[in-house]
């Protein structure tokens, strides 16, 4: 029974550093602009069509490979319980001036329901890569 359950936590651990090492840049930077998007608690229009602007044009990307780019960042921001894994891969893939760019983006999808909400202005994310920037 014992040899079991340390099985399957062997197995557990195995599986989340394969899914820790398979994390795209992608959907690294698109968990962040997703957490800032819903920081406010709110699904803004304005907010979600910034967001499929800046992942399709970072990266070059289709409608369809955006929309489940995002479909993936949104169930990830729904069950993370830090961002550690995220910023770490902007900061190991990205230079300080595209770390700043990535800032810029964050604040482009706070801003674009045309407010800021205080939770969006003390999001992790941003506070996080403003940490990692310096």
């Amino acid at each position: 029974m014992l040899s079991k359950i340390s099985a399957f936590f062997q197995l557990l651990g195995e599986e989340n550093n394969q899914q820790a090492n398979e994390l795209s840049l992608e959907i690294a930077c698109s968990v962040l602009l997703c957490e800032v998007m819903l920081a406010d608690g709110r699904l803004d229009k304005a907010e979600q069509q910034k967001l499929n602007d800046i992942i399709a044009s970072q990266f070059q990307l289709t409608r369809d490979e955006v929309t489940e780019i995002i479909k993936h960042s949104l169930l990830l921001c729904e069950h993370t319980t830090d961002f550690y894994q995220f910023t770490s891969k902007i900061n190991e893939n990205y230079s300080p001036e595209q770390r700043v760019k990535m800032l810029e983006l964050l604040w482009q999808v706070a801003y674009a329901d045309g407010e800021l909400a205080s939770i969006e202005d003390y999001t992790n994310p941003i506070k996080l890569l403003l940490t990692c920037t310096s």
